[in-house]
Order: C-alpha cells, then structure tokens, then sequence
C-alpha cells in the first residue's frame, strides 16, 4: 500500500465540480455557510474568476489525486478603502476532516495574501458549528474581533457568527 499524499495547489477551472461538491455538503447539512442553496457550475466560475482577477489566492488540497478541500479568499467589503482587507473560506471534504488539511490550506492561503499585499484576514465564522474553524484559525494567529448575535436564520434556528482577525502587516 503507498502513503497518502497531501497536495496544496493553485485552483484551476477544472476543479470547480469537486469543489461545488463539497461546499454543498455544508450548505444542505449544516450552517458553516449562510447560503441556502447550492451554487451551480456558473456561480463557481464566476466566483473563481472574481478572486483570480483580484489577484487573490484560491487553493485546492488533493490526497493522491482526489480533491479533499479548498480554500480562498475574497474582498471583505466593496467599498475601496476595504481593498487591503479580505474575507477567507476554507473547507474540508466531510470525509476527511481532522487530518490537517484545513490547517495546511489555511497556512498556503495566508502565503498567498502576503505575496498578493493583503493587510488584514477576517474569518467570519458560524458560532454553533465553528469551534474547530475557530480553533484552527486561533492557531494561525488570528484573534476575536467581534459578535454577532442572531444574523442569520437557518435550519429553523438563528445563528450568531464570531469575526476572527489576522494581521498580515510587518
């Protein structure tokens, strides 16, 4: 039996259907994400090319070929004096969470605001099934910056959100 090898890599167009698959999970099976319904194969083109034309990092994690997770970052607001400020999404497949992978993406996306000039990283995170992304975020460096309490309606039930904050600057 070979090792399992773990890959972290720029995203390319190709990868959009996996990654349409696994953030699906979490938008159907839990609150991680306020969307409501999956985004087709469109909405992920288009939000690709968002971030690729912001000069923003989109990364993929793959175990001997198979996409396992994905993360990215993108503005954090639309107004011009945000723009050294981004938002960032990292997910896992659900079958293979708690191996790393999120840290190890979360690691890559950083690399990749401080080439691409970013000052500051918010991670908005959902309070009821955040502790891990929390906790992985809190061993990157980032801190609590804020609450929200019940912004979002989902499932039947309102959700707060905790803002967690990294400074990129030197």
């Amino acid at each position: 039996m070979r090792a399992t090898e773990l890959a972290i890599r720029p995203t390319h167009a190709g990868d959009l259907g996996a990654i349409g698959d696994i953030y699906a999970h979490y938008v159907e099976n839990g609150v991680a994400t306020f969307e409501l319904t999956r985004p087709d194969h469109t909405e992920w083109e288009r939000r690709f090319g968002a971030v690729v034309e912001a000069g923003l990092p989109f990364v993929t994690a793959t175990i001997d070929g198979e996409i396992v997770g994905y993360a990215y970052c993108g503005p954090w607001k639309p107004r011009p004096a945000y723009r050294h400020t981004v938002e960032d999404s990292v997910y896992v497949a659900s079958h293979a969470v708690g191996r790393g992978i999120g840290g190890k993406l979360l690691d890559a996306l950083l690399t990749g605001c401080a080439t691409a000039g970013v000052r500051e990283v918010i991670a908005v995170i959902v309070e009821a099934d955040g502790a891990t992304s929390v906790a992985l975020h809190r061993s990157r460096g980032f801190v609590e910056a804020g609450r929200l309490t019940a912004v979002g309606f989902k499932h039947g039930r309102w959700l707060d959100t905790v803002l967690l904050q990294r400074s990129l600057a030197t």
